[in-house]
């Protein structure tokens, strides 16, 4: 499977338990597009919300996010990473 990159943007001030609960909505979800949420990040003060997944396409992606009421504006495939 690809992996993904999405970001949100407009959520500005959110907290960790928000970030939480939406992140946790996603889980709750995800097998029904094949999609594996791996890790999300927030900057409150910019209201940016990055989300990396493991999915079989960018739109599966975006699907699960639109159904947990947070649709990403930005899905990127990240075909190159390094640790």
């Amino acid at each position: 499977m690809a992996q993904f990159m999405d970001v949100h943007h407009g959520m500005r001030g959110i907290t960790e338990e928000q970030l939480r609960q939406a992140h946790e909505a996603d889980l709750a979800i995800q097998q029904e597009e094949g999609v594996h949420f791996q890790q999300a990040w927030a900057d409150p003060e910019s209201g940016t919300v990055y989300c990396l997944s493991e999915a079989p396409s960018a739109e599966a992606v975006q699907r699960i996010h639109e159904r947990t009421g947070h649709k990403a504006d930005e899905v990127h495939a990240v075909p190159l990473s390094v640790r």
